[in-house]
């Protein structure tokens, strides 16, 4: 069974059948405060409902961003704490990855690209851009709502509109679901480098800067 973790904006954990992609459980909240109060009675929450023991995890994924970095850090966390004491293998994601999946699925693409919008914060928005396959084309990128046209041209240049769907929780089991897919089919998964995308408020004197990915 895969665990899944995300806290890029609201708090979201899942159990999900790595067999089917299904979700055996889950709770979220579009909380964006308290994630470090809420991610642990979730975990056991969700645990206890898909009557799942943590033994029968064989893989803990986690949304990797792009998020605040006080409440991106608490879902990785956990998520590497979690794989590291059962052994099991941690499996790092892009956050708006799941948002663009959980989209309508028909047989038939969207009518055009679009965009997933998340809250920065500091009145800037987080933003990956996909074709009208869900294949995710530019970003994880940060910019303010009035220069977002602009940042996306700046990397795809040749569409004209983006439809813009704007996310305020991301849903884990969907994450649970990428990996299981990934897991399958032995495509690689991200980068396991947390996608902050700016420097914290707060950093310790010397410390390196942060390199924007």
């Amino acid at each position: 069974m895969l665990l899944a973790i995300d806290t890029s904006a609201g708090t979201s954990v899942a159990v999900v059948d790595p067999s089917t992609g299904q979700q055996l459980a889950s709770r979220s909240t579009e909380d964006s405060r308290r994630h470090a109060e809420v991610v642990g009675p979730f975990l056991a929450e969700v645990l206890a409902e898909a009557g799942v023991t943590p033994a029968e995890i064989t893989g803990v994924v986690a949304g990797m961003g792009p998020g605040p970095f006080t409440g991106l850090r608490v879902g990785i966390a956990a998520a590497r704490t979690f794989a590291a004491a059962r052994g099991v293998p941690f499996l790092p994601l892009v956050s708006h990855d799941a948002v663009a999946a959980d989209q309508p699925q028909t047989d038939q693409p969207r009518p055009g690209p679009f965009v997933v919008l998340t809250d920065a914060r500091r009145r800037e928005v987080y933003w990956s851009a996909y074709d009208a396959h869900g294949v995710r084309v530019a970003g994880p990128g940060l910019a303010k709502p009035a220069d977002l046209d602009e940042a996306i041209r700046a990397s795809r240049p040749e569409a004209v509109t983006w439809e813009r769907i704007t996310a305020v929780a991301i849903p884990a089991w969907r994450l649970g679901a990428l990996a299981a897919d990934r897991l399958a089919s032995g495509a690689p998964f991200a980068d396991d480098t947390p996608l902050y995308l700016r420097d914290p408020d707060v950093t310790m004197p010397g410390a390196p800067k942060r390199v924007v990915r």
